[in-house]
């Protein structure tokens, strides 16, 4: 519940009543990001920050690390008020790789780059009720935080630049890459609530040779991670059966999963003259994630006489994720005495996610059953073979204009492979059954791209930009985006910018091609064996399921840029954002023949048995729940968001301040018809896109966020305080709107001391959330019986306050 103290009125009269004694160096640092050279989102050579034509930001490494959390995607969210990454709970696979969202879009309809090169997606597709639920989007936490120089987040749509993916915008990280210097770095946290206790070391550091022509920098992180449990008791009337435990016991495990995970990357580059260069890129990490399915009771689906024997008092299966994910990037660069640039390069990324079950069974195998499971794996790779070239152009303007253009192969696999029989066979593994052999999956496709972009400075105030690209894809065809781009100072202190562009985004393979059987929660609660098949599929196909093609877009932004002195600099960019074809994952149809669940009407249960039928026709048993992907919605998103910083110079101090603001609308502007197959089972579910799905997209993420900062330096203190505000937002479960919960707006604090008794060391103590506070509780409706009393929509999670310790040292 929103707190009777305001974080906000707090943070203020801190940042008002703190000593004005405040130095220089404040502003130095602010002018030292309004002059950083920019790498994203344009091929000039010398665009800095201030004179972009699109907004974007930049994120430092001591913003990133400003807060105890030792996750990347997790310190973007609290840096960014455009960006959502919620922690879902008890959704498979998607509790240990989490997806993030930038302006409420889906999280694979943002493009991210590391050094300006593509980085691979995930192997996993999000298939559970989470917010992104049916995409595949990147791993932002396999990248570790240690290596980072910078983040650079363009916040408009960049499809003619970069290709597929670069709707919402691109977010480009940028590693370290000096021959000299380093640091190490000891986090010791944990909540308030006696959970979550996290452990990380960290480092990196750089070496030169080749008489300075030549440099490494290397980094790394060692991260342990405790589960947390914000689960509740049982609260209903039906004790011990199905999935749930006795009146009043708090069985479920619900919150973070446990992490153990290892990061390392190098980055390198060497001069061979003045005019060629080498450089690579390698990162790697391991993560072995263990997250927890719904709780069994000791009579469970009528096996009471089997688990007396094994758990008598019931049991949690638990979902082990061993996650090996492996990037290099390699090329060579240079430029000609004529100046023209060049950059060739080879790209390779992989993810690979094996899936065991523990603390289970398989009912079918009686008393001799293993209580642990390996489920399969699941498999991304990209080859990506680039090649850019650049040249200043004398076509009679102010200055030099920059002709760009280039071509890009890049062939893509994702394999879906088999666990072992024990894993699947009769009813399979209790919380997650393992992948069939029938179920195997080997695909590929290919794609081929060319660009070409022209940018401008036309006169000392105006420039402009044009942006084109042509992809074929093997596997659905053609696409063709543009972008335009201009940006006008009226003065040196105002300017406006703007874009038109158009995008697209490829279905990925996984989307085409995933098909699983697994136990899930829905929206109001239910638990279910929900089948995921193909849109090709011979299933899907009797449904009236088509192959999925690309989603495309059309995206406006129109922007303000104000530096009125030279500590204030404040920006304001209003976007739309209109996506045609956009796919998503149909809602579940509910098809569980039980008179139970069709009680009252003869209509759902013919239909069910229907559907029954007709998968058992296709050899597939057991299924209480159907869906599939489609390309069946049109969105239009509105937004406007809002930066600024300010710096307050004193004698022996200085105090650093930035708010942000950011607000997105999506509406879904159109449905697709649903096919004529549907019409048999339209008395299970009046459409394939249910409103479940509808307000996950429109209404199941904060709208608005607001954040406010103040960093004050003096001396060898540093103090700083961060209050976040997370606007409100939506569940509409499956049940109907009787169920529909608004949650109100959360505020969140963080403060942290630091203390530097050297130039060299530093010291520093935390707490995240300080308030602890915590979002609005569900409705009893949809909280399982109580038992699982939060949204897992809650943007900031719902683990309550968290304090830590950081020793560091810098060289």
């Amino acid at each position: 519940m929103t707190r009777t103290l305001s974080p906000l009125t707090l943070a203020i009269s801190l940042a008002l009543v703190a000593p004005a004694t405040f130095a220089q160096e404040s502003a130095a640092a602010e002018a030292r990001t309004l002059d950083t050279l920019i790498v994203t989102g344009t091929r000039v050579s010398d665009r800095t920050v201030a004179e972009s034509q699109s907004p974007i930001d930049i994120i430092t490494p001591e913003v990133l690390q400003s807060t105890g959390t030792t996750e990347l995607a997790t310190a973007l969210a609290r840096a960014l008020p455009s960006l959502n990454f919620p922690r879902p709970a008890v959704t498979d696979g998607t509790s240990g790789v989490r997806p993030a969202q930038l302006r409420g879009l889906s999280p694979d309809q943002v493009l991210i780059l590391v050094n300006g090169k593509r980085r691979h997606i995930s192997a996993l597709v999000n298939v559970n009720g989470s917010i992104g639920r049916g995409s595949s989007a990147v791993d932002l936490n396999a990248i570790p935080v240690s290596a980072i120089e910078r983040v650079e987040v363009l916040r408009d749509g960049a499809s003619a630049q970069y290709g597929s993916d670069a709707i919402a915008g691109v977010v480009n990280i940028v590693l370290k890459g000096a021959g000299k210097g380093g640091s190490l770095a000891v986090d010791v946290g944990g909540y308030s609530a006696g959970d979550g206790g996290s452990t990380q070391l960290s480092g990196d550091t750089g070496v030169s040779f080749g008489d300075g022509r030549g440099f490494v920098h290397v980094a790394g992180q060692l991260t342990q991670q405790d589960e947390t449990n914000r689960a509740g008791p049982y609260q209903g009337t039906a004790p011990n059966t199905g999935n749930n435990p006795a009146v009043g016991q708090v069985a479920f495990v619900y919150g973070d999963p446990q992490v153990d995970a290892g990061a390392v990357s190098a980055n390198a580059g060497f001069d061979f003259s003045d005019n060629v260069s080498a450089y690579a890129t390698a990162i790697a990490s391991n993560r072995d994630i263990v997250s927890f399915a719904f709780y069994r009771s000791r009579n469970h689906s009528s096996q009471g006489a089997l688990l007396a024997q094994v758990y008598p008092d019931g049991y949690v299966p638990e979902i082990n994720q061993l996650s090996q994910d492996r990037s290099l990037v390699a090329g060579i660069k240079g430029d000609t005495e004529s100046g023209w640039k060049w950059d060739v390069s080879y790209n390779y990324g992989y993810n690979h996610l094996k899936f065991y079950t523990q603390n289970s069974i398989n009912y079918s195998l009686g008393a001799s059953s293993p209580h642990r499971f390996y489920d399969g794996a699941l498999e991304y790779t990209q080859n990506v073979l680039n090649a850019d070239v650049s040249k200043p152009l004398e076509i009679g303007l102010a200055y030099p204009a920059t002709l760009s253009f280039g071509a890009e192969y890049r062939q893509e696999k994702w394999n879906q492979s088999p666990g072992e029989l024990n894993s699947y066979t009769g009813g399979g593994a209790q919380g997650f059954g393992g992948f069939t052999a029938e179920n195997a999956v080997h695909s590929d496709r290919d794609n081929y791209a060319a660009y070409v972009a022209l940018e401008a400075d036309v006169t000392d105030r105006f420039s402009a930009g044009i942006a084109g690209r042509y992809e074929n894809y093997s596997d659905f065809g053609d696409a063709v985006t543009g972008k335009l781009s201009a940006r006008y100072a009226f003065t040196d202190t105002l300017a406006v910018r703007a874009t038109a562009s158009t995008g697209f985004r490829a279905p990925s393979l996984a989307q085409q091609n995933y098909q699983v059987i697994t136990s899930s929660v829905d929206s109001s609660g239910v638990f279910t064996q929900r089948g995921t098949f193909p849109a090709t599929s011979a299933a899907a196909a009797a449904l009236g399921a088509e192959a999925l093609t690309q989603e495309e877009s059309t995206s406006y932004s129109l922007g303000l840029v104000l530096q009125p002195s030279e500590r204030l600099y404040v920006t304001v960019d209003a976007y739309q954002i209109k996506i045609d074809d956009r796919i998503v994952l149909s809602s579940p149809l509910n098809i569980d023949p039980t008179a139970a669940a069709n009680a009252g009407s003869p209509s759902r249960l013919a239909a069910a048995n229907a559907a029954q039928a007709l998968l058992a026709g296709l050899g597939i048993n057991g299924v209480t729940s159907f869906n599939y992907f489609t390309n069946a919605v049109d969105t239009r998103t509105r937004g406007v968001d809002v930066v600024a910083s300010y710096t307050v110079p004193f004698a022996a101090s200085s105090l650093e301040l930035t708010a942000s603001y950011g607000y997105s609308e999506t509406e879904i502007t159109s449905i697709a018809a649903d096919p004529a197959a549907w019409a048999t089972f339209a008395a299970l579910s009046p459409s394939r896109i249910g409103r479940d799905e509808i307000g996950r997209i429109e209404e199941g993420y904060p709208k608005d966020k607001a954040i406010l900062g103040g960093t004050w330096k003096t001396g060898h203190w540093a103090f700083a305080l961060a209050a976040t505000r997370y606007g409100s937002f939506t569940n509409r479960p499956s049940s109907g709107a009787a169920n529909d919960q608004t949650f109100d707006d959360q505020w969140i604090l963080d403060a942290s001391a630091s203390y530097k008794p050297t130039t060299q060391w530093t010291l520093t103590l935390g707490a995240d959330n300080l308030l602890d506070s915590y979002p609005d509780r569900s409705i009893f409706a949809n909280s399982t019986s109580g038992m699982l009393p939060y949204s897992n929509y809650s943007p900031a999670g719902f683990n309550g306050a968290y304090v830590y310790g950081r020793i560091a040292y810098k060289w």
